[in-house]
């Protein structure tokens, strides 16, 4: 007798207008015709998932960034090694990005239900895992501010619009950082510590893989007002200016005179002193059968 693999289907019901809960019966429905026993359940942030699930195949979730790292972090307290499967229905969805998953919810299901589970990397960042992006300084905390509704509203638009009221309180955070044992100094606007290919869907890593074991680490030095905002323009035209440091490492740690706040996959991140460490294969996820 053939044995049913067994899975949670794990929906954000705030993320994407509410689309994941609509159709989670339909979700589940694509699992169920190849063999799979599945429950629908809507996220509770409060309850691990995994409490009584110890023992399932695979965990479904349906969310952004902050949903499958929600998952992560969950998984990782409870020690085990689940496979993921992610149908992406926030804002930018990058992680889902990375693996290749399509847009569309019920194709997403017959793309994890038909596909395989290979390993990728995390990170973590002092006690917390993350699976896309650490950051810290301007910008970087746009997502934890920006509200559902504007997100729902305009999409990618409403972290820029978020974004743009920082440039009020633009301040520079001093850094001692040693990567992979090399130590420099620099006081910076902005850091963007990658796994992921992304942030908020703009490729900004332009070498960063979740297979590889390193970080794309981009450091924009503090200079006057107009020259860091025009660095930052021409990098992400695919310029190269010398004020905005790229390295590629494994780990780092980072202290500084000034406890900045931090974001990790969109949520609220850690404290200062930092020690981030790229998790190599400590990840199993499914991808489309195509993209391996």
């Amino acid at each position: 007798m053939k044995v049913s693999k067994k899975a949670i289907f794990l929906y954000n019901p705030r993320s994407g207008k509410g689309r994941a809960g609509v159709q989670a019966e339909a979700v589940c429905a694509v699992f169920r015709e190849r063999g799979f026993e599945i429950e629908a359940r809507a996220i509770d942030f409060a309850v691990n998932p995994f409490d009584g699930n110890e023992t399932i195949d695979l965990m479904v979730v349906a969310g952004g960034d902050g949903s499958v790292n929600f998952v992560l972090n969950s998984m990782k307290r409870k020690g085990l090694d689940v496979a993921v499967g992610v149908i992406p229905s926030g804002t930018a969805n990058d992680f889902a990005g990375a693996l290749g998953m399509s847009h569309d919810p019920i194709e997403a299901a017959r793309q994890i239900a038909t596909g395989s589970v290979e390993r990728v990397d995390c990170g973590r960042v002092n006690d917390l895992y993350y699976v896309n992006i650490f950051s810290f300084g301007i910008f970087t905390t746009t997502s934890q501010r920006t509200p559902d509704e504007r997100k729902h509203k305009l999409g990618k638009l409403a972290y820029l619009l978020e974004g743009a009221k920082e440039l009020r309180s633009m301040h520079g955070v001093p850094l001692r950082v040693t990567a992979d044992g090399q130590t420099f100094e620099l006081e910076v606007l902005m850091a963007l510590i990658f796994n992921g290919e992304t942030a908020g869907g703009f490729r900004l890593a332009r070498l960063s893989s979740i297979r590889d074991g390193l970080f794309d680490c981009i450091l924009l030095e503090r200079r006057n007002f107009f020259r860091s905002i025009f660095a930052m323009v021409r990098y992400l035209l695919g310029g190269h200016p010398r004020i905005v440091h790229h390295l590629r490492a494994a780990t780092l740690d980072i202290v500084s005179t000034i406890d900045e706040p931090t974001d990790v996959d969109g949520q609220p991140g850690v404290h200062f002193p930092l020690h981030v460490e790229c998790l190599h294969n400590a990840l199993r996820v499914v991808v489309p059968g195509d993209c391996r």
